[in-house]
């Protein structure tokens, strides 16, 4: 599956190309520093667009000898990196703002920048929802935060804009670096979470609520005719999931029987979950040892 996710990952790229040019173009013509807060951040949709391709193409790798459970987390790296460049970007742009707040500049040829910049922002939204679109569709988190990233810059340039076309309006030259300012910070604050999630990927954070109350029904009605789950574990890794338990039967049931039960229950959870790795562990209910691992419980209600 990840295989045919580079390809938004290269229309990501291509978009960021574009937007560049575009915005440079903007900076250049008017000045503004706004302008030029948005240009750095195509920079780096660009830089995240490539890490998003690189990454998305290993996580594609089937499971080998050295990665028994795959590769998918290599997704987590794409988007760290990714929200490590937006900080930066975001410093960057601070750095060359809070200069002009001491030494206004006047800015020249606000219409034909502003025309460029808008160009650019729509190329931005079209990419952006294109690509969110897919990646709540094959559950990337690689592509969620670059389409994030893009829809920030979005809303970055509709308020760059908005300040740049106010400004010949108020003359208010304050008002141009003041923008960038918010900018960076808006762009701070998109970046420290997505880092976030990245680590709570890279550190084996369980399934969301919602995964782990679809587990918990589909164990449900064997609660109910007397088999009973402790040691519930889940993790994610890109979009894969996941869960191992321990099910507990009564002692004198053969081997075969609680295997084909296993074999169901983990069936079933596959199923209910969708592209799950799912483990078991069948366990006599009426030996007191099946116990002493129960404090490995940490998703779901013990039961």
């Amino acid at each position: 599956m990840n295989a045919k996710l580079t390809r938004y990952a290269r229309l990501s790229i291509g978009a960021a190309l574009a937007t560049i040019v575009l915005k440079s173009f903007a900076y250049w013509v008017t000045g503004s520093v706004g302008l030029l807060s948005d240009a750095v951040e195509s920079l780096v949709n660009l830089a995240g667009g490539i890490m998003a391709y690189w990454m998305l193409t290993v996580a594609a790798k089937p499971a080998d000898q050295e990665h028994a459970y795959g590769h998918g987390k290599a997704e987590y790296f794409s988007s760290g990196v990714e929200g490590s460049l937006i900080v930066v970007a975001a410093i960057t742009i601070g750095w060359e703002a809070v200069p002009r707040l001491f030494h206004p500049q006047v800015l020249e040829k606000i219409g034909v920048g502003l025309l460029v910049s808008i160009a650019a922002s729509l190329i931005n939204l079209g990419v952006a929802l294109w690509i969110l679109r897919a990646s709540r569709r094959y559950e990337s988190i690689t592509l969620e935060a670059n389409a994030k990233h893009l829809l920030t810059d979005v809303w970055t340039s509709v308020g760059v804009v908005i300040a740049v076309a106010l400004v010949p309006l108020t003359g208010w030259t304050w008002l141009d670096p003041v923008i960038a300012i918010l900018v960076a910070a808006n762009i701070i604050w998109t970046g420290v979470g997505i880092v976030r999630r990245s680590i709570g990927g890279l550190m084996d954070q369980s399934i969301g609520a919602s995964d782990l109350g679809t587990v918990d029904r589909v164990l449900e009605p064997y609660r109910k005719e007397g088999v009973s789950f402790h040691a519930v574990l889940t993790r994610k890794a890109g979009a894969r999931r996941f869960v191992s338990f321990h099910v507990l039967v009564p002692g004198d049931w053969t081997v075969q029987r609680g295997h084909e039960l296993a074999e169901r229950i983990e069936g079933e959870v596959r199923s209910a979950l969708g592209n799950a790795h799912v483990i078991t562990h069948l366990e006599p209910s009426d030996d007191p040892a099946s116990f002493e691992d129960a404090t490995l419980e940490r998703d779901l209600p013990r039961q």
